[in-house]
C-alpha cells in the first residue's frame, strides 16, 4: 500500500508538475514580470547587483531570469505537485472505495476547492509589489482555511449523518467569518487590473493543475492496484 502510493505520488506529481510549469510560463509568469517592472520603479535596487545573480540590496537572493527561473520555478512544482499527490494517495487509501481517472478527477476538484478556491476568497493570489498583511498572520489564515474545508468537504461527501453534513458547512464557512488578515494600507504601484488578471489567471492555472493531479493520480493508482 505504502509504496503504492509513493509510485503513485510520484508520477502523478510529474506529470502534473510539467503541466503547471508550462501553464505557468504561458499565463502567470508574464504577469510576474510585468508587476516586477513597477515594483523595481517604486523601490529600485542595486542594478549590478541584480544582474550578478539576482541579489538585492536587502540581501535576498532570487534566481535570475531566463532558464534558471524557470527551473527553480519546476523544481518548486515538481515538490508541491509530489506533496499533494501524496495526500491524494493517502485520501485514496484512507477511503478505501474504488478509484479511477474520473473519481480522482472528484477528488483534484475537492482539493482545488481546499488549497486554492476557498483561500483565495479571503487572500487572492497577490503579485510582487502588493500591499499585504503580515506574512505570518496570512500563513496561518491560509493554512486554517484549507483544512477547514478539506475536513468540511470530507464530511458533506462522505458522512452519513446530516447533523455532520451541517458541521462540514459550518466548517467551510468559519475562516471567512472570520475574516483573512487585511493590510494596514492601501495603494499601491500595481495596477488593479493587472492584480486582478494575475488572481484569475492563477487560480484558472490552479484548477487545470488540480485536474491534471487528480486525473493522473486516480489513473496510475488504479493502474497499480
Amino acid at each position: 500500500m505504502l509504496r503504492r502510493i509513493l509510485w503513485t505520488a510520484l508520477a502523478a506529481g510529474l506529470v502534473a508538475g510539467v503541466f503547471v510549469s508550462l501553464a505557468q510560463e504561458i499565463e502567470v509568469v508574464p504577469l510576474i514580470l510585468e508587476a516586477e517592472t513597477y515594483e523595481a520603479g517604486a523601490a529600485p535596487h542595486d542594478e549590478a547587483a541584480a544582474a550578478a545573480g539576482g541579489e538585492h540590496e536587502d540581501g535576498a537572493w532570487a534566481p535570475g531570469d531566463g532558464i534558471e527561473r524557470a527551473l527553480f520555478t519546476f523544481l518548486a512544482n515538481l515538490l508541491t505537485a509530489v506533496g499533494f499527490a501524496l495526500l491524494l494517495g493517502a485520501g485514496f487509501a484512507l477511503h478505501g472505495g474504488p478509484v479511477d481517472a474520473r473519481r480522482g478527477a472528484l477528488w483534484g476538484l475537492a482539493g482545488f476547492a481546499a488549497f486554492a478556491l476557498a483561500p483565495a476568497v479571503g487572500l487572492a493570489p497577490e503579485l510582487p509589489g502588493s500591499v499585504a498583511a503580515d506574512l505570518g498572520a496570512r500563513q496561518v489564515w491560509w493554512l486554517g482555511t484549507a483544512v477547514a474545508t478539506a475536513g468540511g468537504i470530507a464530511l458533506i461527501v462522505f458522512a452519513r449523518a446530516r447533523w455532520l453534513k451541517a458541521l462540514g458547512v459550518a466548517l467551510i464557512a468559519v475562516p471567512h467569518l472570520i475574516g483573512a488578515p487585511r493590510p494596514d494600507g492601501h495603494g499601491g504601484a500595481l495596477p488593479p487590473e493587472l492584480a486582478a488578471e494575475f488572481a484569475v489567471a492563477s487560480l484558472v492555472v490552479a484548477a487545470m493543475f488540480w485536474a491534471v493531479l487528480g486525473t493522473a493520480s486516480g489513473y496510475i493508482y488504479r493502474r497499480l492496484t
